[in-house]
């Protein structure tokens, strides 16, 4: 198994490619597990996704579970995995240094923070403390003794706040704040994309699976896109052929959703390591 410096270094190694990579996103142990068997190269958590997967919304779940949830994704797999670490469960810069110290502590190699404060009577942080909240981030970053990949998330699209504008601003301050990659969730367009990815110079993620944004792989790269994620698209497809299948037992009294199941044999031998 890699160390963890090997990972951080083969998690940055990634974003300096000539082409976008995906970075799946998957939601409890067998996912992590079934996405590296299928030939990923890193995984990134989903805060939705997992709060999903435990009966809770996104968003409701604290900081100690959280980091408990990114090590079992961290012990379950060799390839690096970076964190959906939320707002960094605090307001304050000091608080989400703090995040970013206890999570490099769970083995991640990188992880992400947003500048979305949760409540809808401020949805975004103030411009000012959003950027001190990523140099506090940053600056507990470069404390580190083994590299960590820090992603700086502008989420007006996501919040219902499409301010493309206000969007390059903040992604810019962050980039001068030291945040290594930039991440704007929920963009429409490949207009958007293109408008951010020549705004900055650092590598840019994009957010796909939805039906909003229709683009592949190669069209993202030749947008200059560096990183493809899909948040919780994964674990809502799962949860999606699964409540299919149980409306079709409740409502109709059939089984046919086993036709599109993965096979028992073929299942047991994705995880046969």
């Amino acid at each position: 198994m890699p160390t963890q410096a090997e990972k951080g270094n083969i998690f940055r190694a990634l974003h300096q490619r000539n082409s976008a990579f995906i970075i799946p996103n998957p939601w409890n142990i067998g996912s992590a597990r079934l996405l590296e068997g299928l030939g990923f190269e890193a995984l990134a958590s989903t805060s939705a996704g997992f709060a999903f997967s435990v009966g809770q919304r996104d968003n409701t779940i604290g900081r100690e579970r959280m980091l408990a949830h990114v090590a079992e994704l961290v012990a379950a797999t060799d390839l690096p995995v970076s964190a959906d670490l939320e707002n960094g469960f605090a307001d304050d810069p000091a608080g989400v240094a703090e995040t970013i110290q206890l999570a490099a502590a769970t083995g991640l190699a990188g992880g992400s923070i947003e500048d979305a404060t949760g409540r809808a009577d401020q949805p975004l942080y103030e411009f000012g403390l959003a950027v001190e909240r990523i140099r506090a981030a940053v600056e507990a970053v470069r404390a580190l003794p083994r590299p960590f990949v820090l992603t700086a998330r502008a989420e007006n699209f996501l919040v219902g706040q499409p301010d493309l504008k206000d969007t390059i601003k903040r992604l810019q301050a962050y980039q001068e704040a030291g945040a290594e990659v930039l991440y704007a969730p929920a963009l429409t367009s490949s207009e958007h994309i293109a408008a951010i990815v020549s705004s900055v110079d650092r590598p840019v993620n994009v957010l796909m699976g939805s039906p909003a944004l229709r683009l592949d792989l190669a069209a993202l790269s030749n947008l200059g896109v560096r990183r493809v994620s899909v948040g919780s698209a994964l674990s809502r497809a799962a949860l999606g052929a699964f409540v299919r299948a149980a409306r079709e037992m409740r409502e109709l009294g059939s089984f046919e959703f086993g036709a599109e199941a993965i096979s028992f044999k073929d299942i047991s031998a994705m995880f046969k390591a």
